[in-house]
């Protein structure tokens, strides 16, 4: 299995700082996989709640792969935000 796969499955499971230690050490280390890297790290600040820094790791998966699953992920956090908040546009 690899270690990207590993890191999903911890996500999945919910062993979030697990994963972000991870994904810290493969982004350190890695050439390639980093656009699957920062979707996932995007994910994992999702299943947090925090929305920005998951907007901000799913941009990053975008500039690297302008096909990256990010970009949906992207638009999903999106409208979730536009419907729920529409005030954290103002802070």
């Amino acid at each position: 299995m690899k270690e990207l796969d590993i890191i999903k499955e911890h996500i999945s499971q919910g062993k979030i700082e697990e994963a972000c230690r991870k994904l810290d050490i493969f982004l350190q280390t890695a050439s390639d996989g980093l656009d699957e890297a920062y979707y996932l790290y995007g994910n994992a600040w999702r299943k947090q709640g925090n929305w920005q820094q998951a907007l901000n790791n799913y941009r990053r998966a975008m500039d690297l792969n302008p096909n990256s699953p990010a970009k949906n992920a992207y638009a999903m956090v999106m409208d979730i935000l536009n419907f729920y908040n529409k005030d954290m546009y103002n802070q």
